[in-house]
């Protein structure tokens, strides 16, 4: 496998996990959704609190875990386990944050090659054909989450926490009563929707790159 072969797989990879991380990042700052499941799952009688409390609870918490904010902000609603997570949770949504943004310049100086070497059509085919493995690879896991959301939710959580204070007993703590499994298999439905979205539109993109590429000793991939 020649060299521009590899950097146009890569360039798929790297165009998927960034369309991945800002759907992630899109719909979980999003505090619209959270609104909205407070009232469609009876959020208010679970907690005992008003919406407008649940509000002011959301708009702290997603203040901290986008590094607007300290921990403080979390500690006259939540207790020590959750903030605890909570720690874990940020963690991961800054890594994420900068995967994001090394994964785009990968993709923009890749690109770049081949546009500056007069290569459009093979990129915008390989971008156009490559991107379509994730719509087989998000149908199957949609098709696994569907029978069983919790499993799968489960080994997420095994996958990137090296602890147990994801487990939050519904009784006594206020971050799980916010946010059911529901809520998350709802937002799960809702960062795929986004994720297919940004995908169509790069392939729309390399489609057109395709339709209009002018070297004449180009070759598809």
């Amino acid at each position: 496998m020649d060299l521009k072969k590899i950097a146009l797989i890569i360039l798929v990879c790297t165009l998927s996990l960034f369309c991945l991380l800002t759907a992630v990042e899109i719909n979980a700052f999003n505090t619209k959704y959270y609104i909205n499941s407070y009232n469609k799952y009876n959020i208010t009688e679970t907690t005992g609190k008003s919406i407008q409390e649940l509000h002011n609870i959301t708009e702290n918490l997603l203040d901290y875990l986008n590094g607007k904010s300290e921990e403080e902000v979390l500690e006259l609603d939540f207790n020590e386990r959750e903030i605890l997570h909570m720690k874990d949770v940020k963690i991961l949504f800054k890594n994420g944050f900068t995967l994001k943004y090394i994964f785009l310049i990968i993709s923009f100086t890749i690109i770049m090659y081949f546009i500056i070497n007069k290569e459009r059509k093979i990129l915008g085919n390989f971008i156009y054909k490559g991107l379509f493995i994730n719509w087989i690879a998000l149908g199957l896991l949609g098709i696994m989450i569907l029978f069983d959301f919790n499993k799968y939710f489960t080994y997420f959580h095994y996958i990137f926490f090296t602890n147990d204070l994801w487990l939050l007993d519904p009784n006594t703590d206020l971050l799980i009563q916010m946010l059911p499994e529901e809520f998350f298999s709802s937002m799960a439905i809702n960062i795929g929707l986004s994720f297919l979205s940004f995908v169509a539109i790069i392939q729309i993109i390399g489609y057109v790159i395709t339709r209009k590429g002018r070297g004449k000793d180009e070759k598809d991939i």
